[in-house]
């Protein structure tokens, strides 16, 4: 048996993968959003609203890098509405237009291969599993888990939008420590961040395992972030557990 209890998964890249490049798969969001809200009622303008959103979540994802925290894609909308003058329009009018938006992004996401088969054989290992997801929004990620039907693999998931905290920061893996009663020494954190999922793994203690075969070569040339092991499949952490419980 190994001696490890539980292993913390990412989402995005380590048990999903995105089918073509995310540029037009945004700009056909952002097109989707705002068609919803004009839809809706809320009149904004057409040919600049899908660019300022885009603007406006760019400028975003560069400062969440550096402060570790997750507004989420729902404030930044009502803010950005309310500078145009829009600040009335009501919550679910807003949430709606966001659904719309991750329809498009969430169809572009699909599931590895052998994500299903390793996650059974570790459930069968007696291990427990969580899922600690980078996301901006957490109706996304349970959209996403629950298409795949991966939510009863799960004791634990958290998206980084509902703890307000993205990895590395130590907030999100200490709620998955907590609410799994367990010590990081007996954690597995799998993901193919190298400043996030593997970093945030060894600040903590938690044996960090990188996953690459989604990774751009270049970055794989990053070495002043050493995951304890690193692999290419999913396929092959089963084998690695028990390796590593001798």
């Amino acid at each position: 048996m190994t001696k490890y209890h539980a292993i913390f998964f990412d989402l995005g890249k380590t048990l999903l993968y995105p089918k073509t490049a995310w540029q037009t798969v945004y700009l056909n969001a952002q097109k989707a959003l705002t068609q919803s809200l004009i839809e809706q009622g809320v009149a904004v303008d057409k040919n600049t609203f899908p660019y300022e959103f885009a603007e406006r979540l760019n400028r975003y994802y560069v400062d969440r890098e550096t402060t570790l925290r997750e507004l989420g894609t729902a404030q930044l909308l009502e803010e950005l509405l309310t500078e145009k003058g829009f600040g009335d329009a009501p919550h679910a009018k807003q949430s709606r237009a966001l659904n719309a938006f991750y329809a498009i992004t969430q169809k572009n996401w699909l599931l590895e291969d052998d994500a299903y088969r390793v996650l059974d054989a570790l459930k069968l290992m007696g291990l427990k599993l969580a899922l600690i997801s980078n996301a901006a929004d957490d109706a996304d990620v349970q959209a996403l888990i629950d298409k795949y039907r991966l939510h009863h693999y799960f004791e634990f998931i958290r998206s980084s939008a509902k703890a307000g905290y993205r990895k590395p920061h130590a907030y999100i893996f200490r709620e998955a420590l907590s609410a799994m009663k367990l010590f990081p020494e007996q954690c597995i954190m799998v993901g193919d961040t190298l400043d996030a999922d593997i970093l945030g793994a060894n600040k903590l203690d938690i044996y960090s395992i990188w996953i690459n075969r989604r990774v751009n070569k270049g970055t794989r040339t990053l070495q002043d972030i050493h995951p304890k092991a690193i692999i290419e499949e999913l396929s092959e952490l089963p084998k690695l557990i028990l390796e590593l419980s001798h």
